[in-house]
């Protein structure tokens, strides 16, 4: 091989190498959603998920008076985002973690998770509507944060 074909070569191989670390830079993506608890309580799967048995207060809400509380959870789930909806995947993915709570709570005999967070990277996000969702290319993630509490009645 001449010195010609040897420096082609290299200049090839080096375009691709730099090309490659670039692509994953060129995927990553975290779209930032805020979307409403009350989109994820509609959906037929919630209806046929969530019992009821356990009542979900977000942010400040007030669930009335505790009668005591039994400790933090965080539910943190993903979903596959290849070729869904963005806030479908949210929704799906925050109806993951809300049954995850409400299965939790039944084992350690709450009624209730109050406190209901956003915990997405230990980041919070509180309110009382709304929850966080972040969909990458490939991947979309919600986290919960709340206590199982029981509560009055």
């Amino acid at each position: 091989m001449n010195r010609s074909n040897t420096l082609l070569h290299l200049v090839a191989a080096l375009a691709a190498t730099a090309t490659l670390a670039a692509a994953p830079a060129a995927q990553a993506r975290d779209t930032e959603y805020k979307i409403p608890f009350a989109e994820v309580m509609e959906m037929p799967e919630a209806k046929q998920q969530l019992d009821g048995s356990v009542k979900f207060y977000f942010g400040d809400e007030k669930p009335g008076k505790v009668i005591t509380t039994l400790g933090d959870d965080v539910s943190n789930k993903k979903t596959n985002g290849v070729g869904k909806d963005d806030r479908f995947g949210c929704k799906w993915a925050a109806l993951s973690a809300l049954v995850a709570l409400q299965d939790s709570a039944k084992r350690q005999g709450a009624n209730a998770v109050i406190n209901v967070v956003s915990y997405y990277k230990r980041d919070t996000f509180k309110s009382n509507t709304e929850f966080e969702c972040h969909a990458g290319a490939i991947v979309i993630g919600v986290a919960l944060k709340g206590t199982y509490a029981k509560v009055a009645p």
